[in-house]
Protein backbone atom coordinates (compact mmCIF):
# COMPACT_ATOMS: atom_id res chain seq x y z
CA UNK A 1 0.00 0.00 0.00
CA UNK A 2 1.23 3.51 -0.84
CA UNK A 3 0.23 4.81 2.56
CA UNK A 4 2.28 2.24 4.46
CA UNK A 5 5.27 2.87 2.20
CA UNK A 6 5.00 6.58 2.86
CA UNK A 7 4.77 5.96 6.59
CA UNK A 8 7.96 3.89 6.53
CA UNK A 9 9.66 6.75 4.67
CA UNK A 10 8.29 9.22 7.13
CA UNK A 11 9.72 7.26 10.04
CA UNK A 12 13.23 8.41 9.12
CA UNK A 13 14.86 10.58 11.80
CA UNK A 14 13.21 13.99 11.80
CA UNK A 15 16.29 16.15 12.23
CA UNK A 16 18.07 19.00 10.50
CA UNK A 17 20.09 17.72 7.57
CA UNK A 18 18.28 14.39 7.30
CA UNK A 19 17.26 13.38 3.79
CA UNK A 20 13.57 12.48 3.66
CA UNK A 21 11.83 10.73 0.78
CA UNK A 22 8.15 11.54 0.52
CA UNK A 23 5.17 11.20 -1.81
CA UNK A 24 3.07 13.73 0.09
CA UNK A 25 2.97 16.42 -2.67
CA UNK A 26 1.72 13.88 -5.22
CA UNK A 27 -0.89 12.52 -2.81
CA UNK A 28 -2.24 16.00 -2.11
CA UNK A 29 -2.44 16.85 -5.82
CA UNK A 30 -4.29 13.62 -6.72
CA UNK A 31 -7.16 14.33 -4.29
CA UNK A 32 -10.58 15.09 -5.84
CA UNK A 33 -12.35 18.24 -4.70
CA UNK A 34 -14.02 17.49 -1.38
CA UNK A 35 -15.38 18.93 1.83
CA UNK A 36 -11.83 19.51 3.07
CA UNK A 37 -11.04 21.87 0.18
CA UNK A 38 -14.35 23.68 0.58
CA UNK A 39 -13.57 24.31 4.23
CA UNK A 40 -10.11 25.59 3.31
CA UNK A 41 -11.70 28.06 0.90
CA UNK A 42 -14.20 29.20 3.52
CA UNK A 43 -11.69 29.46 6.36
CA UNK A 44 -9.19 31.43 4.28
CA UNK A 45 -11.72 33.37 2.23
CA UNK A 46 -13.39 34.74 5.34
CA UNK A 47 -10.16 36.55 6.16
CA UNK A 48 -10.26 38.33 2.84
CA UNK A 49 -13.92 39.12 3.45
CA UNK A 50 -12.89 40.77 6.70
CA UNK A 51 -10.10 42.65 4.94
CA UNK A 52 -12.58 43.86 2.34
CA UNK A 53 -14.93 44.99 5.08
CA UNK A 54 -12.07 46.80 6.80
CA UNK A 55 -10.74 48.60 3.73
CA UNK A 56 -14.19 49.53 2.44
CA UNK A 57 -15.25 51.02 5.74
CA UNK A 58 -12.00 52.98 5.83
CA UNK A 59 -12.74 54.33 2.35
CA UNK A 60 -16.42 54.94 2.97
CA UNK A 61 -15.82 56.86 6.20
CA UNK A 62 -13.59 59.39 4.42
CA UNK A 63 -16.39 61.93 4.32
CA UNK A 64 -17.30 61.25 7.93
CA UNK A 65 -13.68 61.76 9.00
CA UNK A 66 -13.70 65.17 7.32
CA UNK A 67 -16.96 66.06 9.07
CA UNK A 68 -15.85 64.70 12.46
CA UNK A 69 -15.79 67.51 15.04
CA UNK A 70 -12.81 65.77 16.70
CA UNK A 71 -10.65 64.76 13.72
CA UNK A 72 -11.62 67.30 11.01
CA UNK A 73 -9.52 65.61 8.31
CA UNK A 74 -8.69 67.29 5.00
CA UNK A 75 -8.59 65.35 1.71
CA UNK A 76 -4.81 65.13 2.06
CA UNK A 77 -5.21 63.75 5.58
CA UNK A 78 -7.50 61.02 4.24
CA UNK A 79 -4.88 60.12 1.63
CA UNK A 80 -2.18 60.17 4.33
CA UNK A 81 -3.94 57.69 6.63
CA UNK A 82 -4.59 55.45 3.62
CA UNK A 83 -0.87 55.47 2.95
CA UNK A 84 -0.18 54.78 6.65
CA UNK A 85 -2.34 51.65 6.43
CA UNK A 86 -0.45 50.47 3.36
CA UNK A 87 2.94 51.25 4.94
CA UNK A 88 1.99 49.04 7.87
CA UNK A 89 0.89 46.33 5.45
CA UNK A 90 4.26 46.49 3.69
CA UNK A 91 6.35 46.17 6.86
CA UNK A 92 3.98 43.63 8.39
CA UNK A 93 4.13 41.49 5.26
CA UNK A 94 7.93 41.35 5.31
CA UNK A 95 8.28 40.64 9.03
CA UNK A 96 5.44 38.15 9.31
CA UNK A 97 6.32 36.58 5.95
CA UNK A 98 9.80 35.86 7.27
CA UNK A 99 8.30 34.33 10.41
CA UNK A 100 5.83 32.26 8.34
CA UNK A 101 8.65 30.47 6.54
CA UNK A 102 10.47 29.86 9.84
CA UNK A 103 7.61 29.03 12.23
CA UNK A 104 4.94 27.64 9.92
CA UNK A 105 1.76 28.80 8.22
CA UNK A 106 -0.74 27.95 10.96
CA UNK A 107 1.02 29.62 13.88
CA UNK A 108 1.23 32.92 12.04
CA UNK A 109 -2.51 32.81 11.26
CA UNK A 110 -3.23 33.54 14.91
CA UNK A 111 -0.44 36.07 15.50
CA UNK A 112 -1.37 38.27 12.55
CA UNK A 113 -5.07 38.05 13.35
CA UNK A 114 -4.41 39.17 16.94
CA UNK A 115 -2.48 42.21 15.69
CA UNK A 116 -5.31 43.09 13.33
CA UNK A 117 -8.01 42.67 15.96
CA UNK A 118 -6.35 44.85 18.62
CA UNK A 119 -5.35 47.59 16.18
CA UNK A 120 -8.77 47.82 14.54
CA UNK A 121 -10.47 48.05 17.92
CA UNK A 122 -8.03 50.81 18.91
CA UNK A 123 -8.86 52.76 15.73
CA UNK A 124 -12.39 53.22 17.02
CA UNK A 125 -10.94 55.28 19.91
CA UNK A 126 -8.66 57.56 17.82
CA UNK A 127 -8.51 61.16 19.03
CA UNK A 128 -6.42 62.94 16.36
CA UNK A 129 -4.69 62.46 13.00
CA UNK A 130 -1.59 60.81 14.41
CA UNK A 131 -3.36 58.33 16.65
CA UNK A 132 -5.66 57.36 13.77
CA UNK A 133 -2.67 56.94 11.42
CA UNK A 134 -0.78 54.84 14.00
CA UNK A 135 -3.67 52.45 14.56
CA UNK A 136 -4.26 52.17 10.82
CA UNK A 137 -0.55 51.41 10.39
CA UNK A 138 -0.78 48.55 12.91
CA UNK A 139 -4.00 47.27 11.33
CA UNK A 140 -2.20 47.15 8.00
CA UNK A 141 0.69 45.23 9.59
CA UNK A 142 -1.70 42.49 10.65
CA UNK A 143 -3.36 42.29 7.25
CA UNK A 144 0.01 42.35 5.46
CA UNK A 145 1.11 39.33 7.45
CA UNK A 146 -2.09 37.53 6.49
CA UNK A 147 -1.28 37.82 2.78
CA UNK A 148 1.91 35.79 3.11
CA UNK A 149 0.55 33.03 5.37
CA UNK A 150 -2.74 32.55 3.55
CA UNK A 151 -1.46 32.59 -0.02
CA UNK A 152 1.24 30.09 0.95
CA UNK A 153 -1.35 27.78 2.43
CA UNK A 154 -3.63 27.98 -0.61
CA UNK A 155 -0.81 26.85 -2.88
CA UNK A 156 0.26 24.00 -0.62
CA UNK A 157 -3.14 22.45 0.16
CA UNK A 158 -5.10 22.83 -3.11
CA UNK A 159 -4.67 20.32 -6.01
CA UNK A 160 -2.65 21.65 -8.94
CA UNK A 161 -5.44 21.30 -11.50
CA UNK A 162 -7.67 23.89 -9.72
CA UNK A 163 -5.00 25.95 -7.95
CA UNK A 164 -5.48 29.02 -10.14
CA UNK A 165 -9.25 29.26 -9.86
CA UNK A 166 -9.22 28.59 -6.12
CA UNK A 167 -6.56 31.21 -5.46
CA UNK A 168 -8.41 33.83 -7.49
CA UNK A 169 -11.77 33.14 -5.83
CA UNK A 170 -10.30 33.27 -2.32
CA UNK A 171 -8.49 36.53 -3.02
CA UNK A 172 -11.58 37.84 -4.82
CA UNK A 173 -13.72 37.18 -1.75
CA UNK A 174 -12.23 40.42 -0.43
CA UNK A 175 -15.04 42.06 -2.34
CA UNK A 176 -17.77 40.18 -0.54
CA UNK A 177 -16.49 41.98 2.52
CA UNK A 178 -16.34 45.20 0.54
CA UNK A 179 -20.01 44.88 -0.30
CA UNK A 180 -20.82 44.19 3.36
CA UNK A 181 -18.76 47.19 4.38
CA UNK A 182 -20.54 49.37 1.85
CA UNK A 183 -23.94 48.23 3.07
CA UNK A 184 -22.88 48.74 6.68
CA UNK A 185 -21.61 52.23 5.98
CA UNK A 186 -25.02 53.24 4.64
CA UNK A 187 -26.46 52.57 8.09
CA UNK A 188 -23.53 53.51 10.31
CA UNK A 189 -22.81 56.80 8.53
CA UNK A 190 -26.41 57.98 8.39
CA UNK A 191 -26.46 61.04 10.68
CA UNK A 192 -30.18 60.45 11.27
CA UNK A 193 -29.29 57.18 13.02
CA UNK A 194 -25.92 57.89 14.62
CA UNK A 195 -24.01 61.11 15.33
CA UNK A 196 -21.24 61.81 12.80
CA UNK A 197 -18.45 61.16 15.30
CA UNK A 198 -19.98 57.88 16.52
CA UNK A 199 -20.82 56.17 13.22
CA UNK A 200 -17.27 55.81 11.91
CA UNK A 201 -16.06 54.61 15.34
CA UNK A 202 -18.78 51.96 15.41
CA UNK A 203 -17.70 50.82 11.95
CA UNK A 204 -14.19 49.96 13.15
CA UNK A 205 -15.41 48.43 16.41
CA UNK A 206 -17.72 46.07 14.48
CA UNK A 207 -14.85 45.06 12.21
CA UNK A 208 -12.78 44.08 15.24
CA UNK A 209 -15.65 42.09 16.75
CA UNK A 210 -16.22 40.16 13.53
CA UNK A 211 -12.56 39.10 13.42
CA UNK A 212 -13.22 36.92 16.46
CA UNK A 213 -15.22 34.61 14.19
CA UNK A 214 -12.11 33.88 12.18
CA UNK A 215 -10.33 32.50 15.24
CA UNK A 216 -12.94 29.76 15.41
CA UNK A 217 -12.86 29.13 11.65
CA UNK A 218 -9.11 28.55 11.71
CA UNK A 219 -8.94 26.12 14.59
CA UNK A 220 -9.37 23.06 12.35
CA UNK A 221 -6.99 24.14 9.56
CA UNK A 222 -3.88 21.89 9.49
CA UNK A 223 -0.31 22.99 9.13
CA UNK A 224 0.96 22.68 5.56
CA UNK A 225 2.30 19.10 5.13
CA UNK A 226 4.71 20.37 2.48
CA UNK A 227 6.17 22.89 4.95
CA UNK A 228 6.45 20.23 7.66
CA UNK A 229 8.41 17.85 5.41
CA UNK A 230 10.94 20.52 4.41
CA UNK A 231 11.49 21.23 8.11
CA UNK A 232 12.18 17.59 8.96
CA UNK A 233 8.79 16.92 10.54
CA UNK A 234 7.74 14.14 8.18
CA UNK A 235 5.81 12.11 10.75
CA UNK A 236 3.55 15.09 11.49
CA UNK A 237 3.06 15.67 7.76
CA UNK A 238 2.17 12.01 7.20
CA UNK A 239 -0.36 12.07 10.04
CA UNK A 240 -2.08 15.12 8.56
CA UNK A 241 -2.21 13.74 5.00
CA UNK A 242 -3.36 10.31 6.14
CA UNK A 243 -6.14 11.99 8.12
CA UNK A 244 -7.23 14.00 5.08
CA UNK A 245 -7.26 10.86 2.93
CA UNK A 246 -9.28 8.99 5.55
CA UNK A 247 -11.83 11.82 5.57
CA UNK A 248 -12.18 11.59 1.78
CA UNK A 249 -12.75 7.83 1.97
CA UNK A 250 -15.40 8.28 4.68
CA UNK A 251 -17.17 10.70 2.34
CA UNK A 252 -17.28 8.02 -0.37
CA UNK A 253 -14.42 9.18 -2.58
CA UNK A 254 -12.36 6.48 -4.31
CA UNK A 255 -8.72 7.54 -4.10
CA UNK A 256 -6.04 6.34 -6.51
CA UNK A 257 -3.95 3.76 -4.61
CA UNK A 258 -0.56 4.74 -6.02
CA UNK A 259 2.34 4.29 -6.10
CA UNK A 260 3.00 8.02 -6.33
CA UNK A 261 5.96 10.04 -7.48
CA UNK A 262 8.36 10.74 -4.64
CA UNK A 263 10.84 13.51 -4.01
CA UNK A 264 13.87 13.56 -1.72
CA UNK A 265 14.35 16.61 0.48
CA UNK A 266 17.10 17.55 2.92
CA UNK A 267 15.45 18.87 6.07
CA UNK A 268 16.32 22.39 7.20
CA UNK A 269 15.22 24.57 10.10
CA UNK A 270 15.22 27.76 8.02
CA UNK A 271 16.57 29.29 4.84
CA UNK A 272 19.37 31.88 5.27
CA UNK A 273 18.52 35.33 3.93
CA UNK A 274 21.57 35.13 1.68
CA UNK A 275 20.09 32.12 -0.08
CA UNK A 276 16.76 33.95 -0.37
CA UNK A 277 18.52 36.90 -2.05
CA UNK A 278 20.47 34.61 -4.38
CA UNK A 279 17.28 32.85 -5.44
CA UNK A 280 15.34 36.06 -6.08
CA UNK A 281 18.03 38.18 -7.73
CA UNK A 282 20.28 35.65 -9.46
CA UNK A 283 18.73 32.24 -10.02
CA UNK A 284 15.21 33.58 -10.66
CA UNK A 285 15.79 37.14 -11.90
CA UNK A 286 13.22 36.80 -14.68
CA UNK A 287 10.49 35.59 -12.34
CA UNK A 288 11.35 38.40 -9.94
CA UNK A 289 10.93 40.96 -12.72
CA UNK A 290 7.51 39.52 -13.57
CA UNK A 291 6.39 39.51 -9.93
CA UNK A 292 7.50 43.08 -9.29
CA UNK A 293 5.82 44.35 -12.45
CA UNK A 294 2.51 42.66 -11.68
CA UNK A 295 2.41 43.64 -8.00
CA UNK A 296 3.47 47.27 -8.43
CA UNK A 297 0.99 47.90 -11.24
CA UNK A 298 -2.02 46.38 -9.48
CA UNK A 299 -1.11 48.03 -6.16
CA UNK A 300 -1.08 51.53 -7.65
CA UNK A 301 -4.15 50.82 -9.75
CA UNK A 302 -6.21 49.48 -6.86
CA UNK A 303 -5.09 51.52 -3.90
CA UNK A 304 -4.98 54.87 -5.65
CA UNK A 305 -8.48 54.48 -7.04
CA UNK A 306 -10.27 52.62 -4.28
CA UNK A 307 -8.90 54.51 -1.29
CA UNK A 308 -9.99 57.83 -2.85
CA UNK A 309 -13.19 56.71 -4.61
CA UNK A 310 -15.35 58.26 -1.87
CA UNK A 311 -13.52 61.58 -2.28
CA UNK A 312 -14.21 61.65 -6.04
CA UNK A 313 -17.90 61.08 -5.39
CA UNK A 314 -18.17 63.71 -2.68
CA UNK A 315 -15.92 66.35 -4.29
CA UNK A 316 -16.93 66.13 -7.96
CA UNK A 317 -20.48 64.81 -7.76
CA UNK A 318 -21.69 66.13 -4.43
CA UNK A 319 -22.62 62.67 -3.13
CA UNK A 320 -23.39 62.76 0.60
CA UNK A 321 -20.90 60.83 2.73
CA UNK A 322 -23.61 58.54 4.08
CA UNK A 323 -24.63 57.54 0.52
CA UNK A 324 -21.19 56.52 -0.73
CA UNK A 325 -21.91 52.89 0.16
CA UNK A 326 -24.61 52.67 -2.53
CA UNK A 327 -21.97 53.35 -5.17
CA UNK A 328 -19.49 50.86 -3.74
CA UNK A 329 -21.96 47.94 -3.85
CA UNK A 330 -21.98 47.43 -7.65
CA UNK A 331 -18.26 48.22 -7.74
CA UNK A 332 -17.67 45.38 -5.25
CA UNK A 333 -19.91 43.02 -7.23
CA UNK A 334 -17.80 43.45 -10.37
CA UNK A 335 -14.64 42.80 -8.37
CA UNK A 336 -15.94 39.51 -6.97
CA UNK A 337 -17.60 38.21 -10.13
CA UNK A 338 -14.43 38.73 -12.19
CA UNK A 339 -12.36 36.04 -10.42
CA UNK A 340 -15.39 33.72 -10.19
CA UNK A 341 -15.99 33.74 -13.95
CA UNK A 342 -12.47 34.30 -15.26
CA UNK A 343 -10.61 32.25 -12.66
CA UNK A 344 -11.11 28.88 -14.38
CA UNK A 345 -9.52 30.26 -17.55
CA UNK A 346 -6.24 30.65 -15.66
CA UNK A 347 -6.22 26.84 -15.27
CA UNK A 348 -7.43 26.05 -18.81
CA UNK A 349 -6.36 28.81 -21.22
CA UNK A 350 -3.25 29.36 -19.11
CA UNK A 351 -1.52 31.79 -16.79
CA UNK A 352 0.43 33.80 -19.33
CA UNK A 353 -2.35 34.70 -21.81
CA UNK A 354 -4.86 35.42 -19.04
CA UNK A 355 -2.45 37.64 -17.11
CA UNK A 356 -1.71 39.64 -20.25
CA UNK A 357 -5.41 39.89 -21.15
CA UNK A 358 -6.72 41.00 -17.75
CA UNK A 359 -3.95 43.55 -17.18
CA UNK A 360 -4.29 45.01 -20.69
CA UNK A 361 -8.10 45.28 -20.47
CA UNK A 362 -7.82 47.00 -17.08
CA UNK A 363 -5.37 49.57 -18.38
CA UNK A 364 -7.27 50.37 -21.57
CA UNK A 365 -10.62 50.69 -19.81
CA UNK A 366 -9.13 52.91 -17.09
CA UNK A 367 -7.69 55.30 -19.67
CA UNK A 368 -11.05 55.51 -21.47
CA UNK A 369 -12.99 56.04 -18.24
CA UNK A 370 -10.52 58.68 -17.08
CA UNK A 371 -11.04 60.61 -20.29
CA UNK A 372 -14.85 60.67 -20.07
CA UNK A 373 -14.53 61.67 -16.40
CA UNK A 374 -12.17 64.52 -17.31
CA UNK A 375 -14.62 65.73 -19.97
CA UNK A 376 -17.49 65.58 -17.43
CA UNK A 377 -19.41 63.21 -19.69
CA UNK A 378 -20.54 60.76 -17.00
CA UNK A 379 -22.74 61.01 -13.94
CA UNK A 380 -21.85 59.44 -10.61
CA UNK A 381 -23.99 56.43 -11.49
CA UNK A 382 -22.47 56.02 -14.95
CA UNK A 383 -18.97 56.34 -13.49
CA UNK A 384 -19.80 53.55 -11.06
CA UNK A 385 -20.90 51.33 -13.96
CA UNK A 386 -17.56 52.04 -15.64
CA UNK A 387 -15.64 51.10 -12.49
CA UNK A 388 -17.70 47.92 -12.14
CA UNK A 389 -16.71 46.82 -15.66
CA UNK A 390 -13.06 47.81 -15.23
CA UNK A 391 -12.62 45.96 -11.98
CA UNK A 392 -14.30 42.82 -13.32
CA UNK A 393 -10.99 42.41 -15.15
CA UNK A 394 -8.72 44.22 -12.69
CA UNK A 395 -9.77 42.06 -9.75
CA UNK A 396 -8.76 38.93 -11.64
CA UNK A 397 -5.49 40.59 -12.62
CA UNK A 398 -4.68 41.60 -9.04
CA UNK A 399 -5.57 38.18 -7.61
CA UNK A 400 -3.50 36.50 -10.32
CA UNK A 401 -0.51 38.61 -9.29
CA UNK A 402 -0.63 36.98 -5.85
CA UNK A 403 -1.08 33.60 -7.50
CA UNK A 404 2.00 34.20 -9.64
CA UNK A 405 4.38 35.24 -6.87
CA UNK A 406 3.21 32.47 -4.55
CA UNK A 407 3.49 29.52 -6.94
CA UNK A 408 6.63 30.39 -8.91
CA UNK A 409 9.12 30.41 -6.03
CA UNK A 410 10.37 27.48 -3.89
CA UNK A 411 8.42 26.38 -0.82
CA UNK A 412 11.29 27.27 1.52
CA UNK A 413 10.97 30.97 0.68
CA UNK A 414 7.37 31.09 -0.54
CA UNK A 415 5.89 33.22 2.25
CA UNK A 416 8.84 35.61 2.31
CA UNK A 417 8.73 35.90 -1.49
CA UNK A 418 5.04 36.80 -1.36
CA UNK A 419 5.82 39.34 1.35
CA UNK A 420 8.72 40.79 -0.62
CA UNK A 421 6.71 41.31 -3.78
CA UNK A 422 3.74 42.63 -1.85
CA UNK A 423 6.00 45.02 0.07
CA UNK A 424 7.90 46.36 -2.92
CA UNK A 425 4.85 46.47 -5.16
CA UNK A 426 2.73 48.19 -2.55
CA UNK A 427 5.59 50.47 -1.52
CA UNK A 428 6.17 51.59 -5.09
CA UNK A 429 2.61 51.57 -6.34
CA UNK A 430 0.35 51.59 -3.33
CA UNK A 431 1.66 53.93 -0.66
CA UNK A 432 2.22 56.82 -3.01
CA UNK A 433 -1.05 56.24 -4.86
CA UNK A 434 -3.61 57.27 -2.22
CA UNK A 435 -1.53 60.26 -1.20
CA UNK A 436 -1.04 61.36 -4.84
CA UNK A 437 -4.72 61.05 -5.68
CA UNK A 438 -5.66 62.86 -2.47
CA UNK A 439 -3.53 65.78 -3.61
CA UNK A 440 -4.90 65.66 -7.18
CA UNK A 441 -8.49 65.60 -5.93
CA UNK A 442 -7.69 68.51 -3.60
CA UNK A 443 -6.95 70.65 -6.67
CA UNK A 444 -10.57 70.28 -7.80
CA UNK A 445 -9.34 69.69 -11.36
CA UNK A 446 -10.73 66.76 -13.32
CA UNK A 447 -7.76 66.89 -15.70
CA UNK A 448 -5.37 66.49 -12.77
CA UNK A 449 -7.21 63.38 -11.62
CA UNK A 450 -7.24 62.12 -15.20
CA UNK A 451 -3.43 62.41 -15.27
CA UNK A 452 -3.32 60.12 -12.24
CA UNK A 453 -5.59 57.63 -13.99
CA UNK A 454 -3.27 57.63 -17.01
CA UNK A 455 -0.33 56.71 -14.76
CA UNK A 456 -2.32 53.72 -13.47
CA UNK A 457 -3.30 52.70 -17.00
CA UNK A 458 0.30 52.87 -18.22
CA UNK A 459 1.49 50.69 -15.35
CA UNK A 460 -1.14 48.05 -16.10
CA UNK A 461 -0.33 47.99 -19.82
CA UNK A 462 3.38 47.68 -19.04
CA UNK A 463 2.67 44.75 -16.73
CA UNK A 464 0.55 43.12 -19.45
CA UNK A 465 3.55 43.22 -21.81
CA UNK A 466 5.87 41.74 -19.17
CA UNK A 467 3.39 38.94 -18.42
CA UNK A 468 2.89 38.11 -22.10
CA UNK A 469 6.63 37.90 -22.61
CA UNK A 470 7.99 36.29 -19.44
CA UNK A 471 5.26 34.89 -17.14
CA UNK A 472 5.55 31.20 -16.17
CA UNK A 473 3.10 28.69 -17.61
CA UNK A 474 2.31 27.13 -14.22
CA UNK A 475 -1.23 25.93 -14.93
CA UNK A 476 -2.09 22.38 -13.73
CA UNK A 477 1.53 21.68 -12.74
CA UNK A 478 2.65 20.48 -9.27
CA UNK A 479 4.29 23.19 -7.20
CA UNK A 480 7.52 21.21 -7.09
CA UNK A 481 7.58 21.16 -10.92
CA UNK A 482 6.88 24.89 -11.18
CA UNK A 483 9.48 25.86 -8.57
CA UNK A 484 12.18 23.32 -7.67
CA UNK A 485 12.55 23.12 -3.84
CA UNK A 486 15.86 24.47 -2.59
CA UNK A 487 16.18 21.37 -0.38
CA UNK A 488 15.64 18.91 -3.24
CA UNK A 489 18.13 16.04 -3.34
CA UNK A 490 18.62 14.33 -6.72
Amino acid sequence: MAVSQSRRAASAPDRKGAVLETDIPARLDRLPWGRFHTLVVVALGITWILDGLEVTLAGAVAGALRQSPVLQFSNSDVGFVGSAYLAGAVLGAVFFGWLTDRLGRKKLFFITLAVYLVATAATAFSWNLWSFALFRFLTGAGIGGEYAAINSTIQELIPARVRGWTDLVINGSFWVGAAAGAAGSIVLLDPALLPVDIGWRAAFAIGAALSLVILLMRMWLPESPRWLVTHGRAEEAETIVAGIEAQFRREGHALAPGPFAKIRLRARSHTPLGEVATTLFQAQRQRTLVGLSLMAAQAFFYNAIFFTYALVLTEFYGVAAENVGWYILPFAAGNFLGPVFLGRLFDTVGRRPMLAFTYAMSGLLLAATGWVFAQDLVSAGALTVCWTIIFFFASSAASAAYLTVSETFPIEIRALAIAFFYAVGTGVGGIAGPWLFGVLIETGSRMSVFAGYLVGAALMLGAAFVAARWAVAAERKPLEAVARPLALEE
